[in-house]
């Protein structure tokens, strides 16, 4: 997505309670700016999470630069976006080596 990465991880520990966890690095600017996405990070994951998310596993929002400047409305609808990429099937593996 634009804004953010999200990265998923089943824990397998029969929990369904789902985890969050945001990071932001220096590259995306200094503590002030990283602070205000961490924020709109939080508030977005405890908005679209909890319905769209993934029983069960740890969710990982990596912040990108151009995540400051995105509106609101296209967060959400890209979190939403990804959540659902993450709960599609994975393609069969080949079994061979």
């Amino acid at each position: 997505m634009p804004g953010f990465v999200l990265l998923a991880r089943p824990r397998g520990d029969g929990d369904p309670t789902m985890r969050i966890g945001i990071t932001v690095s220096k590259k995306v600017g200094g503590s002030v700016v990283r602070s205000r996405m961490k924020r709109r990070f939080r508030e977005l994951a405890r908005a679209i999470l909890p319905e769209q998310g993934v029983a069960g596993a740890d969710h990982v929002l990596i912040g990108r630069a151009s995540g400051i400047e995105r509106d609101w409305a296209d967060l959400q609808a890209d979190l939403v976006k990804a959540c659902a990429k993450l709960r599609r099937p994975a393609p069969p593996r080949d079994p061979r080596p």
